[in-house]
């Protein structure tokens, strides 16, 4: 156990578990043996942060959370997979988080300055970026991609393998079943566009020229008669110039599942 670490006396914390400078665990808290908390995480009371979990730096996690626990999934036999959570990440409560699976790569993912309110659900095999909030009772199947600055409202349900583009935003009580392009709002059952998440990107710094060009693409791709290929074709040609249409065109070119529209 590191110096400086401040470990309630009601907690419980296996002997083989890690814990960097100035982590605090609180009441009742549960860690366990393989698990590695970075310098200054703080552990909330009745927390439980157990299988192979990997936490980063300054992440804090409320009261009554259920982290690493192993993935609701009955082809899991208890394989040695893992949970990884970056940098400042905020964890409130009763959030849970799962393990990867050997059939999804071994790792559900969470990155860095991520908000995950209450009652939110992160299942195995799951990538989430940086700087996303998951809001109130968000719930992720297995195997979603969740971009960097995305944003998942209240009470949203995601179908395994479905990949949420950044910047984009969906709306509470959404039922996503499709991809979600890039800087593009989400709403409804089941979900599909309606617009540019332009007050996100304008939060984010984007110019006003870059929306634009935003704008013009969203109404080539999904309010034009042109077939899709043709649509990204038109897309090369009159944007070109602009990064953010191409990461918009290379994310449908590369959707799976197919993308809401």
């Amino acid at each position: 156990m590191a110096a400086g670490s401040d470990i309630h006396s009601t907690a419980i914390v296996h002997e083989g578990a890690t814990l960097g400078s100035g982590v605090t665990v609180g009441p009742y808290a549960v860690i366990g043996a393989e698990v590695e908390l970075g310098e200054g995480c703080n552990i909330g009371p009745h927390v439980v942060v157990e299988g192979r979990t990997r936490i980063g730096k300054g992440t804090r996690i409320f009261q009554f959370a259920s982290i690493g626990g192993p993935p609701q999934d009955l082809k899991y036999r208890g394989e040695p997979t893992r949970l990884e959570i970056g940098d400042g990440n905020t964890i409130r409560e009763f959030v849970t988080m799962n393990i990867g699976t050997d059939g999804g790569g071994g790792v559900t993912r969470i990155g860095n300055t991520n908000t995950v309110m209450a009652y939110a659900h992160v299942a195995h095999d799951c990538m989430i970026g940086n700087n996303v909030v998951m809001a109130n009772a968000a719930t992720l199947a297995g195997h979603v991609t969740i971009d960097d600055y995305a944003i998942v409202g209240g009470l949203v349900a995601i179908h395994q393998f479905v990949h949420v583009g950044s910047s984009a935003i969906l709306a509470g009580g959404a039922m996503v079943s499709l991809d979600v392009p890039p800087f593009c709002t989400a709403a409804g059952d089941r979900a599909s566009l309606h617009g540019l998440n332009v007050v996100g990107l304008r939060r984010r710094g984007f110019s006003e020229a870059t929306i634009k060009s935003l704008r013009s693409a969203y109404r080539t791709l999904f309010q034009s008669s042109l077939k899709l290929k043709d649509a990204l074709a038109r897309l090369a040609e009159e944007h070109g110039d602009c990064p953010e249409v191409g990461v918009l065109a290379r994310f449908i070119e590369d959707s799976e599942r197919g993308v809401c529209r």
